[in-house]
């Protein structure tokens, strides 16, 4: 009975406190108009939305990406705008599918299976003609990247190595133990190589974006198990694109840092001020893609100590080059796991590891971190369901290939051939720097030199370079393009025949360098131009959905389309 009554006093206690409020707002709203009041009560929603985003570090729906994007999907909605925008947006899409999908004359698409199965022999003839679709002269060094060896000899030891275990799945260790130990080899040589302890650890994935997403994957459930609700990724402006991928399949926030204007490295000042209680980890290349500078990773480690956050280093590109650049007299800055704070290292086997594509290593500094990339199902119906990466399933031909790579190159194959490398890239970079009209960006130490014009568009140099055989890679903000060398370009007279015809194609465009970019050069640029970036992830999509089509274009005489050695299209 005491406590009903107590509970009948605290409501009529709370029933005269609103009342009382009730009445107080009433007679301070008296003198207001109703605009004002309904103007006052937005403006506060307005202004705690942008609190609560500011406090807890999201994505506010008034911030300006966000803003802009509504802005421009009402500015489609316009009957006659949308339907202009959408034709040119439709002409672009069939253009790219003529570039993409033509097929030589007399041949087409195979839309299903054969009533009977071809014999061996009829098969050869037929791959024999899908070979023949390849105009592109990779061979002779003539293209950006893409193919880092291509040497006969290591390509039939692939070819037998891979056959002998094209039928392995590492996902049943206790069937192809061989495979399981090959994996847990390859791991081991690369710690070793980036100069990791006896902690070190790590695991063989598809490729260097399922090395990046793996690491972020772990480090975004270590931040969860902290209590961090909404993970952030600091990382350069100019980190890979798998960082946007991971942020976006993962749920994290990827913060970008500008680069210092001179160096192209990172500003590490911009990078601390970024940090916050959401900081789920930090990011450094080594080198970034695309005009190949070396990020300061020494002073990141110290700013990953000083906040005890984790310090991923991206290395996919030219890490089995910069681990034997010392041996082979160019030394440089430590970047591996010397660096305290690094935590993790992602390296790709099939770049300058010369292992066949598909492969790539992603390290650990402590096997703490490691636990939480893998994924664990304790209660399926069809047992305990564990797996170290993304797949379930891999190709153990793929970990066979390339351990035999490893084991065949050997560290003074490997030592050789970045010397060669090195030293052309270094060659180039040299002769870039005496052309007058262009300038090579910042001062990169390992393969890659980008150019850039402050006296012409670049891309024309792009096109021009085209019409010569070569295909390289186009940049965007700023607007550039890059030689990634190989080994490809280390054979005799290539990187001189690529300087004689910069230095040739610049001198013809100094004639006339107020001239309109066309062809390939004038759609990337008009691209980066683009204030609506959904319209350019629109034509995207449509490039995708290209490389899936069976259907003949409507119209013939395409245009060359090709992608590059990031595996964009141009």
């Amino acid at each position: 009975m005491d406590l009903q009554l107590a509970l009948e006093v605290y409501k009529e206690m709370l029933l005269l406190y609103l009342e009382e409020g009730r009445r107080l707002v009433n007679t301070n709203c008296e003198a207001l108009e109703p605009w004002q009041i309904i103007g006052a009560t937005l403006i506060s929603t307005l202004g705690a939305v942008w609190v609560k985003g500011f406090l807890f570090q999201q994505e506010s729906m008034f911030s300006d990406s966000v803003m802009r994007h509504q802005c421009f999907r009402l500015i489609r909605k316009i009957p006659f705008v949308g339907a202009a925008i959408q034709t040119q947006l439709n002409k672009a899409l069939d253009d790219m599918s003529v570039s993409l999908c033509t097929l030589k004359e007399g041949m087409n698409y195979t839309k299903q299976l054969p009533e009977q199965g071809l014999t061996q022999a009829e098969v050869l003839d037929r791959i024999s003609e899908y070979e023949t679709l390849n105009e592109v002269d990779w061979e002779n060094g003539r293209v950006s990247g893409a193919v880092y060896w291509g040497d006969q000899t290591l390509t039939k030891l692939l070819v037998k190595v891979y056959g002998d275990f094209a039928w392995s799945n590492p996902l049943h260790p206790d069937i192809f133990p061989g495979v399981r130990k090959m994996e847990a080899e390859v791991v081991r040589m690369t710690c070793t190589l980036f100069n990791g302890g006896p902690n070190t650890c790590g695991t063989v994935t598809s490729g260097g974006t399922e090395s990046i997403l793996m690491a972020c994957k772990a480090y975004r459930d270590m931040a969860y198990e902290r209590g961090v609700k909404h993970p952030e990724i600091i990382a350069p402006v100019s980190v890979h694109a798998a960082f946007d991928k991971a942020a976006n399949y993962f749920g994290m926030k990827l913060v970008h840092i500008p680069l210092d204007k001179n160096t192209l490295k990172v500003d590490v000042k911009a990078m601390r001020r970024a940090i916050s209680k959401n900081t789920a980890m930090l990011v450094c290349s080594a080198p970034q893609f695309p005009h190949g500078i070396i990020d300061p990773i020494e002073e990141v480690g110290k700013l990953a100590l000083k906040y005890n956050i984790p310090l991923h280093v991206d290395a996919c590109l030219g890490g089995f080059l910069i681990v034997f650049m010392a041996k082979a007299n160019y030394p440089l800055a430590p970047f591996d796991f010397r660096v305290k704070g690094v935590t993790s290292i992602s390296a790709d086997t099939h770049k300058y590891g010369y292992a066949p594509k598909g492969s790539s290593v992603i390290l650990y500094s402590d096997k703490k971190y490691r636990h939480y990339q893998y994924f664990v199902a304790p209660d399926w119906q069809g047992g305990i369901y564990a797996s170290p990466s993304v797949a379930g399933s891999r190709p153990g031909g793929i970990i066979a290939a390339c351990w035999a790579t490893m084991m065949h190159m050997g560290e003074d194959g490997y030592i050789k051939a970045t010397k060669k490398i090195i030293d052309t890239a270094r060659t180039i970079k040299t002769e870039i720097r005496k052309i007058n009209g262009v300038f090579v960006f910042g001062d990169p130490e390992v393969s890659v030199v980008a150019i850039g014009s402050d006296v012409f568009d670049i891309f024309r140099l792009s096109n021009a370079l085209t019409s010569k055989g070569w295909n390289l890679n186009m940049l965007q903000y700023p607007s550039s393009i890059h030689i990634c060398c190989t080994v490809l370009h280390t054979h005799e007279g290539v990187a001189k025949q690529l300087i004689s015809d910069i230095k040739e194609q610049v001198a013809v465009i100094l004639k006339n360098p107020n001239e309109k970019t066309t062809g390939m050069g004038a759609i990337y640029g008009m691209a980066q131009s683009i204030p609506d970036r959904s319209m350019v992830t629109e034509i995207s999509r449509g490039f995708l959905d290209c490389l899936y089509s069976t259907e003949e274009p409507k119209s013939s005489q395409p245009q060359k389309t090709h992608m590059n050695g990031n595996g964009k299209a141009h």
